[in-house]
């Protein structure tokens, strides 16, 4: 009984010393995780709330531009602009609200919303769409280099082909019949034969003189 007693302090000795030598790091550490789990849980629960509150707005935007109402479409998408920029829904109500522009002849304000979508957007198929709209105002302001440059960057396969038939516009705007005809070839060769779009191509190559395959 005694030799058990000894043991049992033994330990309790040994597990007092060490408590001490490492007891505050332990402590500390264990702050540092509960924290840790706390922030996650913060943000999971903050993020949650954004995109319901986001998409709260965005039927608004939807809403407003169905009933032919641009005020409040604007004020919807200047809203997920300006407040919830990290959701997914900012990037659309960009892409609407540049469309909106265009419409009303607002090319400044279209621009400024696809460059911002661009920066912002973390959907790379909303990115590319946006980055084609953004060529496609470039074109029409005869801003020639900076649609190239902006059709130049890279984009999902999905899209490949209409950024070469898009290119193909710019370079013939330039007054570069020949370029422009090797773009819209490639634009041609990429799609599949079922595309509707396929013909509008080859009437572009028909129109230069050049053959489609």
């Amino acid at each position: 009984m005694a030799t058990y007693d000894l043991d049992e302090q033994e330990r309790l000795d040994e597990l007092k010393a060490w408590w001490k030598h490492w007891g505050n790091l332990v402590m500390v550490g264990l702050a540092v995780v509960i924290a840790a789990a706390a922030g996650w849980r913060y943000w999971q629960n903050h993020t949650a709330t954004q995109s319901l509150e986001a998409a709260t707005v965005y039927e608004k935007l939807t809403q407003s531009l169905a009933a032919n109402d641009p005020k409040a479409a604007r004020e919807a998408g200047a809203m997920l602009i300006d407040q919830y920029p990290d959701t997914a829904y900012a990037p659309r109500a960009a892409l609407l609200l540049a469309k909106l522009n265009v419409g009303a002849r607002d090319a400044k304000s279209a621009q400024a919303q696809l460059e911002w979508t661009v920066a912002n957007s973390k959907e790379p198929a909303v990115k590319d769409l946006a980055r084609l709209r953004l060529a496609g105002v470039q074109l029409d302001q005869k801003q020639y280099e900076a649609a190239l440059k902006t059709l130049s960057a890279s984009h999902s396969d999905a899209f490949d082909f209409r950024f070469d038939d898009l290119k193909g516009d710019v370079l013939l705007a330039q007054g570069k019949p020949a370029e422009a005809r090797t773009a819209y070839q490639a634009a041609f060769k990429k799609m599949a034969e079922d595309n509707p779009y396929r013909n509008i191509v080859e009437l572009k190559l028909d129109a230069l003189g050049g053959e489609a395959k």
